[in-house]
């Protein structure tokens, strides 16, 4: 989006004069700047174009509550979710095809304050896990992507767990495809895969998860309060599968967070998923011009490390 329809977004939007256009760093499905009028107020714009997506282009499929979420319509379904659940979430100043205004939180994601100052973000991090909480009491008709599922669509699949082993299956095929350690060892953890599912028992309890919550994905407000930000992966699913990948980024952290009754096989299944998920994604946004490659190669090679070592 060129600066001429930004700054025609801030006039109307907020009655002011856009000064400067900065693009943050860690979208990599959307654009995400912060807009600075002359007063200093401050906006975000999300833009969700694919000149803006440093992913290779592919069909999206709603249906599969694995697909990339990227657009405004999820950002919506799954803003409003939260917000009727009392959970705080950015307001919304303007809206148009692929594009959005949002409230600002121009200080630290939750993520920077813990490390750098455990005891100043101990309040956030209690209020997150009381938002945490309330998204898991929440009881869905049925498990998928939020906009699809409170559209009256249903998704593909029979059972989260069944979602999970398809999608843990594709990410294998993928990262065997492009790494010849995974290559080597894909018939064991093709079965390990199919052996984790198979201990997982019935269940239709299907909560609001985020999908990739790391707290570099959490805001605070200015009475403290945490604010979900990138919420486009919401969906309703296993509990499980959000605690699974907060262990995994918080690492120690974790403890924070840490809820009792969560089912041991499906955060045995889902751990494993979710680390040749990490694998075979950032290998697949390797093949395009993603500037942080490094970072994103370190990513990729820490996951695969972990998803072998679980054959162990």
């Amino acid at each position: 989006m060129n600066r001429a329809k930004l700054a025609a977004a801030v006039r109307f939007a907020l009655d002011g004069e856009l000064k400067d256009v900065d693009r943050l760093t860690g979208g990599s499905r959307k654009g995400v700047y912060r807009l600075t009028t002359a007063d200093s107020t401050t906006a975000i714009a999300y833009v969700w174009e694919q000149a803006e997506n440093y992913w290779p282009e592919t069909e999206g499929d709603d249906a599969d509550p694995f697909a990339a979420g990227v657009g405004f319509d999820l950002f919506s379904a799954a803003r409003s979710k939260l917000s009727s659940l009392g959970l705080r979430v950015p307001a919304v100043y303007l809206t148009g095809p692929r594009f959005a205004l949002v409230e600002d939180f121009p200080g630290p994601h939750l993520m920077d304050l813990l490390a750098r100052d455990p005891e100043v973000a101990a309040p956030t991090m209690s209020r997150l896990a009381a938002d945490l909480a309330v998204m898991r009491a929440y009881r869905a008709p049925a498990y998928g992507k939020v906009a699809l599922i409170d559209g009256g669509g249903r998704s593909h699949g029979t059972s989260c767990e069944s979602a999970a082993l398809d999608f843990g299956l594709r990410c294998l095929a993928e990262a065997a495809g492009r790494d010849e350690r995974i290559a080597a060892a894909r018939p064991r953890l093709s079965d390990r895969l199919q052996e984790l599912a198979a201990a997982v028992r019935p269940r239709s309890e299907y909560s609001v998860v985020h999908g990739e919550l790391g707290l570099d994905h959490v805001m605070i407000a200015p009475d403290g309060r945490p604010v979900l930000i990138d919420i486009e992966d919401l969906m309703y699913f296993d509990v499980e599968w959000e605690h699974v990948f907060l262990r995994i980024r918080l690492g120690d952290s974790y403890a924070h967070l840490a809820v009792d009754d969560l089912d041991e096989d499906r955060l045995a299944l889902y751990m494993l998923v979710q680390r040749l998920s990490l694998t075979a994604g950032p290998l697949r946004l390797l093949d395009g011009d993603f500037p942080r490659r490094a970072f994103m190669q370190g990513i990729a090679e820490h996951n695969l490390k972990q998803a072998l070592a679980l054959l162990s």
